[in-house]
């Protein structure tokens, strides 16, 4: 598991290798990370974006920025958490992927980043 608190708000992630398939032209590898969300303030605060760097042992590069996180801007209330779960392919067999979350505090509307860790995205079948 990889973690990181940044202003309070501790980010943990998991990923996981799921399999491989062939889009018709390039064969892909496919992973899923869960993403635990924990407030760990006096105060509520909301996830309003994302800002994915997804980076591949070929050095295919992308990076992936949008409203809230699987179609949810969800409020963390003081001292609870929120869970997600999505995924991404790669190209290569090996990656990882880092990056941010724009949040906002509820109590005084200031805006601030919340640093995601790097973690590994690794095929089973590789040795890293």
């Amino acid at each position: 598991m990889y973690q990181k608190i940044t202003e309070g708000v501790k980010i943990s992630v998991k990923s996981k290798f799921e399999g491989t398939y062939f889009d018709g032209e390039t064969h892909r590898f496919i992973f899923t990370y869960s993403v635990e969300i924990k407030n760990n303030n006096s105060y509520a605060v909301q996830l309003m974006s994302r800002n994915w760097k997804i980076l591949d042992c070929l050095n295919n590069a992308e990076t992936v920025e949008g409203k809230g996180v699987v179609g949810e801007l969800p409020v963390i209330m003081p001292m609870d958490f929120y869970e997600y779960k999505s995924g991404c392919s790669l190209i290569g067999p090996i990656g990882t992927m880092d990056g941010s979350y724009k949040m906002v505090r509820l109590d005084n509307s200031k805006r601030f980043d919340v640093i995601i860790p790097k973690f590994k995205l690794c095929a089973n079948f590789t040795k890293n």
